[in-house]
């Protein structure tokens, strides 16, 4: 995979979080995103410093709020859910604006709204400032199980071609007079779909049996060159944001 292969997430920029190496900001988000878990949802004042934080990588990144807000409605589904989880709660109910709601259900919705709010903008983070090549790179780096990269690259590298080749069949099927919005043709949708899952897979077929044929012994060639992995120092400007998180939530926890 090239160098230039990016994601639509991705925000081109020279910001410090930008330059920093993938494998530390991939540890750093999963940490920090542990510390958000393992907080009390009473703790109220603990997200309040996540979200400080969240704010200033942000800023260093130069990610903007707009930004980020509007890629964070990809949770919405989960949002509505929690809504919905102080009328379906039980135990001790309490009113508001002639409501009874449940006080567990509160609790629930706060808990899944605040943390799940929290994940995502962390991920967006590092989507924001990592491309799926250094993503990839990163997770190697960490030594993440080999078949899981690899079967990442590929999904990256032939995507763009999975879908350029679905477009093509769409084409066809509608120079034919198919026309999926109706319901009695759908068949020939579904049609498609399979026939495209059958391509995929004999596309996969020949490739793996092109990369045996030159030698591939289960594990891929290092995709990166010259570069270096993250140095001592790159790793302590990166722990910065997880060793807060990790500091807030311990905190939370003891006074809770």
């Amino acid at each position: 995979m090239g160098a230039g292969h990016a994601h639509v997430l991705y925000r081109e920029a020279g910001s410090p979080v930008h330059r920093l190496p993938p494998e530390v900001k991939i540890a750093a988000m999963v940490v920090f995103t542990l510390a958000v878990v393992a907080t009390p949802r009473e703790a109220f004042w603990a997200f309040g410093g996540y979200a400080l934080l969240v704010a200033a990588v942000a800023a260093l990144a130069r990610v903007g709020p707009g930004w980020l807000l509007g890629r964070s409605l990809i949770e919405l589904p989960f949002v509505l859910f929690a809504f919905a989880l102080p009328f379906l709660g039980a135990g001790e109910r309490v009113g508001f604006l002639g409501l009874h709601l449940s006080v567990e259900g509160l609790y629930g919705a706060w808990n899944i709204i605040a943390k799940g709010t929290l994940g995502v903008l962390a991920s967006l983070l590092l989507a924001a400032t990592t491309t799926t090549r250094d993503l990839i790179v990163g997770l190697d780096r960490l030594h993440c199980p080999q078949i899981l990269t690899q079967i990442a690259t590929f999904m990256l590298r032939y995507l763009d071609v999975l879908i350029g080749e679905a477009r093509r069949m769409r084409v066809a099927r509608m120079s034919r007079g198919d026309d999926p919005r109706f319901l009695w043709q759908l068949r020939g949708l579904a049609a498609g779909i399979g026939a495209l899952f059958l391509r995929a897979f004999e596309r996969g077929e020949r490739v793996y049996l092109a990369m045996l044929s030159r030698g591939y012994t289960g594990r891929m060639p290092v995709v990166w060159q010259g570069e270096g992995a993250a140095t001592t120092g790159q790793w302590l400007v990166a722990a910065t944001v997880p060793v807060l998180a990790a500091t807030i939530a311990a905190a939370a926890v003891v006074l809770t």
